[in-house]
């Protein structure tokens, strides 16, 4: 349990920059609407031809194409919007598969699960 204990406070520092990032992400001063980077975040609830483009930077980042940028830019977004929309998409993804994973650590751990006697 000693590790453990001399982790604690790294990983209370990790949690709260994660924290703070996501907060800059969603709630800081941009081009696009509040709602659209929530969207984007979250990857849900976007207009075609958006969807599309933030779909593939969730899940296959390396196809993102020219094209599905100019069809995002052509649906009436700015490229400055496109850039913090892909950034929000990316946090978003990334925000779920670190949340996942300290989950599971606190799975295999024993820490946090609601019932760890049975």
């Amino acid at each position: 349990m000693k590790k453990v204990e001399g982790i604690v406070p790294d990983m209370d520092k990790k949690r709260a920059a994660h924290r703070a990032l996501v907060d800059r992400v969603l709630n800081g001063a941009g081009r696009a609407s509040a709602e659209q980077r929530a969207r984007a975040f979250g990857n849900d609830g976007l207009s075609p031809p958006l969807d599309a483009l933030i779909g593939k930077v969730v899940d296959r980042p390396a196809q993102v194409t020219e094209a599905d940028l100019a069809a995002a830019k052509a649906s009436g977004c700015t490229e400055d919007q496109l850039f913090e929309l892909v950034i929000c998409a990316a946090v978003g993804q990334s925000a779920r598969l670190y949340e996942a994973g300290l989950a599971a650590l606190a799975e295999a751990t024993g820490d946090g699960r609601p019932d760890h006697a049975t």
